[in-house]
């Protein structure tokens, strides 16, 4: 398999970001990132402008992010060419998309488009200017779920007390996905496959703290240490050839589609070498597979680059924690298996399901 990082869920000055694409790419090449994926609100206008391409040194992707006309149910949209429905302003300035979020999400997937349920959980009010905006539709329509979100779980961290160290230190605030977030994605792979991705959900915003000074938060090169989605593949991406992007961008989205992937935070150390697989009768399953084993024992095993606290989850529930770079399960029972890997007290490193039948 070959593994890239990417970094998901930014925006640029095409919405509310601050940064121009050409220096988000740049920023990501200074990061190692192998590919970024934008989501500007509503609007394709990037991909129209071109670009969409290989650009300083980094593949750029162009999604978009649509929301309803309640500002809710965000849904972080890539693979297709359009932008679906038709759009109002709505008393913030912002746009929403008169369609329902049921109604959009069909219309994506028809389309041969892929998406992810954007920072579905929020729950926040410190900071009146940047409300929450939670997933409440009913659907099961959608490709995956962003199962960690770094602006989410920074905001909603925040309180009178550590407002000031989580301005000047974004990135070691971060621990891990909500409970209830991973809860709905266990809960919905149960049924059938969801993808998990994270999100850095990047906009470079300005933030006036104690009404005299003025701080970028969320910086691009800052948030690009942060929650990365790493994807495996069968074949190698040719880097900088223009001739093979739109098949190297396939690769990249079927792998996010089927869930060969895996989420993990960057500033807890770098991931790269994870791996979490199967062995079924001489075969190697890998995540986002599904195996029917009619009652027969899988193997499962977790390779780790450092070690930490592994965690083998059932069907949403933890069955065993060892500390190790190599871990191993002998397993029978039905169900849906992922793997959690933790530092102390901090989350790291977050599997796709494997599905046994």
């Amino acid at each position: 398999m070959y593994e890239y990082a990417g970094a998901v869920h930014i925006h640029s000055v095409y919405s509310d970001g601050t940064g121009k694409i050409e220096d988000i790419a740049k920023a990501a090449y200074d990061s190692d990132l192998d590919f970024i994926l934008m989501s500007d609100h509503n609007t394709l206008k990037p991909k129209e402008d071109g670009y969409e391409k290989w650009l300083n040194g980094v593949m750029v992707l162009i999604g978009y992010e649509v929301n309803d006309m309640a500002n809710r149910n965000h849904y972080l949209t890539f693979g297709i060419d359009e932008v679906i429905g038709s759009y109002q302003e709505l008393p913030n300035g912002e746009l929403g998309c008169k369609l329902t979020a049921k109604e959009y999400v069909k219309q994506i997937k028809d389309k041969g488009g892929i998406g992810f349920l954007a920072h579905p959980d929020e729950v926040r009010s410190h900071l009146p200017e940047h409300p929450s905006y939670p997933w409440v539709e009913e659907t099961d329509d959608y490709t995956g779920i962003e199962i960690w979100n770094h602006m989410s779980e920074w905001i909603e961290g925040m309180n009178e007390g550590n407002k000031i160290d989580r301005f000047l230190h974004p990135l070691k605030s971060i621990i891990s996905p909500f409970a209830r977030t991973l809860k709905r994605w266990d809960d919905a792979a149960m049924k059938r496959h969801i993808t998990g991705i994270g999100g850095v959900d990047a906009h470079a915003l300005k933030q006036n703290v104690l009404g005299f000074f003025e701080v970028e938060i969320f910086a691009y090169k800052v948030l690009f240490k942060s929650i990365r989605t790493h994807v495996l593949i069968d074949e190698p991406i040719l880097k900088n050839n223009k001739a093979s992007f739109e098949k190297d961008k396939l690769k990249i989205l079927t792998a996010l589609k089927y869930g060969k992937c895996f989420t993990a935070n960057y500033y807890n150390g770098n991931p790269k070498g994870f791996r979490f697989y199967a062995e079924f009768k001489g075969l190697t399953c890998n995540m986002g597979d599904t195996i029917t084993s009619n009652g027969e024992n899988v193997i499962l095993r977790a390779l780790v680059p450092q070690e930490c606290s592994v965690r083998l989850i059932h069907n949403g529930v933890m069955i065993s924690e060892t500390k190790t770079m190599n871990a191993m399960w002998d397993v029978k029972e039905k169900g849906i298996y992922r793997v959690e890997c933790w530092l102390a007290d901090r989350g790291w490193i977050f599997s796709n399901h494997i599905r046994v039948n």
